[in-house]
């Protein structure tokens, strides 16, 4: 089965299939960096992370593009508030994103972008839809014409009376259409302007993108990413400038992330209803939050609660115990035959599930299946060359997944000495009841332990443990 994804743009699931052989050009975009990004961000920056990632498995060479808008209304009234010059607000959440990204386990992309370097390419692109009759100018400003654009709509579905109804309305009211939207705005006092053929100024939100893409990836890209709060009107005005420019289709493939969302609503600044990457981090392991993403499809919301993160970490923790050490004997036989077929099973499995649209949720099944596979394959004493191909795969597929498996299996090293030694103490008092055949008080131990997040495995060689095993 070859990699099928959905296309916004169509709405339909269709075969991935790059417009060269084996190279994929890919444009996400960023955030607007006036404050600290909060775990919505982070959701799609993952999201679009495993995407690379698994595309790089299959062995595509990926050209990863983003960018951060770093001048904009938000981030001139956020410096206002804060007495601050605008681009050293802007420059300094940019690099504290940076930061969070590689504190989850982000690849670096191949190309960060930003507006304020990018401002000679966005003025010759909106002078050459002005040339084309695509642009008009009104009072220092230049609005792009909708009504040019004979398929405005195609991404959204939207009829252009339904864009009308949904605009807000613009500083300018004399537009041509209340649909047009602005591609550079004239300078206010105060503001941050650069000098144009329309007078000083700044670009509109939309242009940035659209100018970032052609310059640095090209007229056609593969795939255009980003939350599906962006479909309407970003990413629709983005295609009708594009496209307008170049005559040629924008990306071949428009793939969105569902939203964040935290008690059911929609995680965002203005409901003050978010929790930022640092406060997550403070509490939690990166790797927690990916499982949290995953366990879901990328396409649909991701519910966060507490119960919903400590189930991630108890699965995390599944997963790191598959990984232990062991010095198993048996190298041949049904148990170490079991095991290699589970391998395989995990990897022909992830790469089915995968291949679906990025179906994480079932690829993670599939290498929960395997772990299960070897911590039973460790019970009977397996080891050698099939059970650490096991684990290798185990870190492999995770790997593409972006998971590290960093983090403690057992107690803390302040504890462990204690509480080790009683485990082993107790373990050894339940093989006493049991040879002197008292198997209720046996049983009761071993419940009892059980209850106490202690799991408890008989095998051909004695007793084992391993804290946590759901």
């Amino acid at each position: 089965m070859a990699l099928r994804v959905f296309n916004s743009l169509g709405r339909e699931i269709q075969p991935f299939q790059p417009l060269e052989e084996g190279c994929v050009r890919m444009y996400v975009c960023g955030p607007t960096v006036y404050a600290d990004a909060h775990i919505g961000h982070a959701m799609s920056a993952i999201v679009f992370d495993m995407i690379r990632r698994y595309l790089e498995y299959l062995g595509y060479e990926v050209t990863y593009v983003t960018n951060f808008t770093d001048v904009d209304d938000k981030i001139i009234d956020r410096a206002r508030e804060t007495e601050q010059d605008p681009f050293e607000l802007a420059e300094h959440y940019t690099n504290r994103y940076l930061e969070h990204l590689r504190d989850l386990n982000v690849k670096e992309a191949t190309e960060y972008t930003r507006v304020t370097t990018e401002m000679p390419n966005i003025i010759s692109d909106i002078n050459e839809l002005g040339e084309a009759g695509y642009a008009y100018e009104l009072n220092g400003s230049v609005y792009f014409r909708v009504l040019r654009d004979a398929d405005y709509g195609k991404l959204s579905q939207r009829r252009l009376e339904d864009a009308r109804a949904g605009t807000r309305v613009e500083e300018d009211l004399d537009k041509e259409d209340p649909a047009d939207f602005a591609l550079w705005k004239a300078a206010q006092p105060g503001e941050p302007s650069w000098e144009s053929p329309w007078g000083h100024g700044r670009p509109g939100w939309h242009i940035e993108c659209t100018s970032m893409c052609r310059h640095h990836l090209g007229d056609t890209i593969d795939i255009h990413g980003g939350g599906n709060d962006l479909v309407f009107p970003h990413h629709e005005n983005e295609i009708a400038q594009s496209e307008s420019l170049t005559g040629q289709p924008f990306a071949n493939y428009w793939l969105h992330n569902g939203m964040m969302q935290l008690s059911g609503t929609k995680m965002s600044k203005s409901l003050g209803n978010l929790i930022t990457i640092a406060e997550f981090l403070e509490d939690h392991p990166p790797d927690a939050l990916r499982m949290v993403v995953f366990q879901g499809h990328y396409r649909k919301p991701v519910q966060f609660a507490d119960d919903i993160v400590a189930a991630a970490e108890r699965g995390l923790r599944r997963m790191r115990q598959g990984l232990r050490f062991t010095q198993g004997r048996t190298t041949v036989g049904s148990g170490a035959d079991a095991l290699r077929q589970a391998t395989e099973r995990a990897r022909t499995d992830f790469r089915a599930h995968m291949d679906d649209d990025f179906n994480t949720s079932a690829a993670i099944a599939s290498i929960f299946d395997l772990v299960r596979a070897v911590n039973t394959a460790q019970a009977a004493d397996v080891g050698g060359l099939f059970m650490d191909a096991a684990q290798d795969t185990v870190r492999e597929l995770m790997g593409v997944l972006g998971f590290t498996l960093e983090g403690p299996t057992e107690p803390d090293e302040e504890s462990s000495g204690l509480v080790e030694p009683l485990i082993e103490l107790l373990i050894e008092t339940r093989s006493e009841l049991r040879t002197a055949r008292q198997f209720e008080l046996a049983d009761h131990l071993r419940d009892r332990l059980g209850e106490l997040g202690i799991q408890l495995e008989d095998g051909p060689r004695g007793t084992t443990w391993q804290r946590n095993r759901a």
